[in-house]
């Protein structure tokens, strides 16, 4: 596969002497992994180049011929005021430095420092021209929040409001190389948030996923950098790891909440310098994946107990995406329910079955703690069982309404003794039990089956207490 270009705008090196730009442009590539370089040996030539919109970061020579470096610093901060320009001289002159800072450079260097601190200098100027054109993508998508790829989105079931604003959030940083962080509870569908992000990235690589939930520090770090063949016993080979299978691509790290500390040092490092050791080398490799990284845990909690590294967080949290749970978008329970049972239909040579009505009101007075997830499994396991026409409400309900009943005893135990403590006076059998035929039917949104059910009696007892209370 070939080396994908980094970063994804060019950075143009300006010098008249062929040999100084061929020499700073190895550096780049082997110290930064900057690849993406274009070089000028004519002065003259440098206006026409940034007429393209291409070049993000340029490295400039002070003394040239033709025009000079300190002419072309002011042209550049005239006509392209977004370029981002680092000075480099032979001479270290503090007037110097005064001057191209007040004329719009943002880093100055003499050619004599060390290799190392004018390479890092280049990084820093790609890093806040990255964060700058997150910033913009984000205000122009946000002022406009609609999706514009609603395909990449297709393994999503919904219609709720919220799920399109973070549709489009993730739509707006997916072509960002900074971390993307998916955060909520297990079952909501975080891997497909991943998906989506990796398919509007523009990465041309694969996705590669790693559950990294009870990986100890060795073998993480085995899986993530790979290994030199003799880096252990048994290492008879070399191996490569997640991290240089996902090049060009994004590597997705789920369950990132569970990691150890030492697994979250070398994570940190990872993102920070953007290189790697596999075990048993001296020779670091450079990251050329994005990094997007999911958990149901809450961070910021973890951060607070000492259990996650307060500096992994803030670097992991660039941009962050809450996926709501199922509880909180009720609206999609009866596309999601068609869906899952189409699909288990499909998948175990069955006919479709048709829902009955009150189904759906039956799973909207239910929380889903496993979420879609949850869902899915009890469609699945209501298809499996399907002879008739019309689906059966039996597996949902044995499901379903004993969580409720015990939720509600369990909530009852600790608020108070019984529902009637705090009354003065307790209500009559028969206005109790018109009390609870009234609360059924509003939760039922009328309807008499589901409400019968929610009070465990018969649909035709419900009807002779209906007739009684009129009567």
């Amino acid at each position: 596969m070939l080396d994908t270009l980094y970063p994804d705008f060019q950075v143009l090196l300006v010098d008249d002497e062929p040999a100084w730009t061929s020499s700073i442009a190895v550096s780049l590539e082997s110290l930064a992994g900057i690849n993406n370089i274009v070089t000028c040996n004519d002065s003259r030539e440098v206006a026409s180049m940034l007429e393209g919109g291409t070049v993000g970061v340029v490295l400039l020579d002070l003394t040239m011929p033709h025009l000079s470096g300190e002419q072309l610093l002011e042209a550049i901060a005239e006509r392209h005021p977004e370029v981002c320009t680092i000075v480099l001289s032979a001479l270290d002159q503090v007037e110097t430095v005064v001057r191209c800072v007040k004329h719009g450079a943002f880093d100055y260097f003499v050619k004599t420092d060390d290799e190392d601190r004018i390479v890092a200098g280049v990084l820093r100027a790609v890093r806040m021209q990255e964060l700058q054109r997150d910033h913009r993508q984000l205000a122009s998508r946000l002022s406009a929040p609609q999706v514009r790829h609603p395909e990449a989105f297709a393994e999503i079931i919904t219609k709720d409001p919220a799920m399109y604003a973070m549709f489009s959030y993730v739509e707006a940083v997916a072509p960002s190389p900074q971390p993307l962080l998916i955060t909520g509870e297990t079952g909501v569908g975080k891997e497909l948030v991943a998906r989506a992000a990796h398919r509007l990235s523009g990465c041309r690589g694969k996705l590669v996923t790693v559950n990294v939930a009870g990986l100890d520090d060795t073998v993480f770090a085995d899986t993530l950098f790979g290994h030199v063949r003799g880096a252990f016993t048994g290492a008879d080979q070399a191996r490569r790891g997640m991290v240089e299978e996902a090049a060009g691509g994004t590597l997705f790290l789920d369950e990132i909440g569970d990691l150890s500390i030492p697994s979250q040092v070398k994570l940190l490092r990872l993102l920070q310098e953007g290189e790697y050791f596999p075990l048993g080398s001296d020779l670091p490799r450079r990251l050329k994946a994005r990094v997007v990284v999911a958990t149901h845990h809450d961070l910021a909690a973890k951060e607070q107990a000492g259990t996650f590294r307060r500096d992994l967080y803030y670097r992991l949290r660039t941009h962050p995406v809450q996926v709501p749970p199922l509880r909180e978008r009720k609206g999609d329970l009866a596309l999601l329910l068609d869906h899952f049972l189409a699909e288990a239909a499909r998948e175990l040579g069955k006919k479709k079955p048709t829902a009955p009505r009150e189904l759906p009101q039956l799973l909207a007075v239910y929380n889903f703690p496993g979420n879609v997830r949850e869902l899915k499994a009890l469609a699945y396991d209501a298809v499996s069982r399907h002879r008739d026409r019309i689906l059966s409400m039996d597996s949902f309900a044995k499901v379903l309404l004993p969580a409720r009943d015990a939720g509600a005893a369990q909530a009852g135990l600790h608020q108070r003794r019984t529902p009637f403590a705090e009354f003065e006076e307790l209500p009559t059998f028969s206005d109790a039990a018109a009390f609870l035929v009234q609360e059924a039917l509003e939760r039922a949104k009328g309807n008499q089956t589901l409400a019968a059910r929610l009070l465990g009696i018969s649909q035709p007892a419900l009807n002779k207490r209906l007739k009684q209370l009129r009567g």
